[in-house]
């Protein structure tokens, strides 16, 4: 039995299901209607604790989403990623080694009011097509979605030995787990004016420079708002959103805006795999990922199917 729908929660259910497993997926609301699919997205490194574990995670998303990313069905593209801004040492980082293609900027390709950046090759996975593919994928494995909300994970030890809780922000209440906490996002989704570069500012500031070009759309951001449960997308935040993004790209300035989406990343100190009794039922957790879940998805997701293998 996997809990939750998400990104996290079906990529786990499809590990075990095409390992042999029979797997049932309860979830609050359909992968569609779920957080991750407001997402931008795209795999990057990750900075979170387990550190270690966590470069592990995100290397080994990184193969799964090259592979996904010859099939076109999948909503996966390696797409060239300019990263604007750069580590305060000036070396790279441990995390960002494994960044297909890294290499640094010129000066003369950055733009205005940037000193520093560099140019790769990022995995970039459009959300609504490749959640859609996953739930495909499960579906043709024989795992089974269903339309339930869990009120205590022990409801779902119930009906099946083994539970894998990837409810994401619903750990907090489902695991007893007051260490999580939303973090607001929000992104304007604008019409495509012929963009295939995505655009990502390295920066600790609540807000930055950042979009993500799809088929025919793009989803631009970026910000970050600790501990607010309020998903109203606010007016102020879109137009700050649309200038930082159309004085980088002056071409996005004449699309049209498709919609404002929100959402609340399950932001945690560190992201938790692990395995637990949960009375006569052995429970597994996955999930503290932050806005890092597509990047860790398939890593964590092979972890936690092992453990509950």
């Amino acid at each position: 039995m996997v809990v939750g729908a998400g990104v996290s929660g079906l990529t786990t259910a499809i590990c075990l299901a095409e390992a042999g497993r029979q797997v049932r997926v309860w979830t609050a609301r359909p992968p569609l209607e779920t957080t991750s699919v407001v997402a931008g997205a795209m795999w990057g490194p990750s900075f979170q604790e387990p550190m270690a574990r966590t470069m592990a995670w995100t290397e080994r998303s990184l193969r799964e989403f090259t592979e996904l990313a010859r099939d076109p069905r999948t909503g996966v593209r390696l797409a060239p990623a300019l990263t604007l801004g750069a580590v305060p040492t000036g070396a790279v980082p441990p995390q960002a080694r494994i960044i297909p293609d890294l290499r640094p900027c010129p000066e003369t390709e950055l733009p205005e009011g940037f000193a520093a950046g560099s140019r790769s090759t990022m995995p970039l996975v459009d959300m609504p097509r490749y959640l859609g593919y996953l739930t495909d994928r499960l579906a043709a494995a024989g795992g089974k979605l269903e339309l339930r909300t869990v009120a205590a994970l022990a409801e779902a030890a119930q009906a099946a030995p083994v539970i894998v809780n990837c409810s994401g922000l619903g750990a907090r209440e489902l695991a007893g787990d007051a260490t999580v906490r939303p973090v607001f996002g929000q992104h304007v989704v604008v019409g495509n004016p012929g963009l295939t570069e995505l655009v990502m500012e390295l920066t600790p500031e609540p807000e930055w420079v950042s979009f993500f070009p799809h088929t025919d759309r793009v989803v631009c951001g970026g910000i970050r708002i600790p501990d607010r449960w309020d998903t109203t997308p606010d007016p102020d935040l879109t137009d700050r959103i649309l200038a930082r993004c159309q004085r980088i790209e002056p071409r996005l300035a004449g699309a049209e805006i498709l919609e404002v989406v929100t959402g609340l990343r399950p932001d945690r100190p560190a992201v938790r795999v692990e395995a637990q009794p949960l009375g006569d039922a052995l429970c597994v957790h996955n999930y503290g990922h932050g806005g890092n879940g597509v990047s860790l998805s398939w890593g964590c997701a092979r972890e936690a199917a092992a453990l509950a293998g």
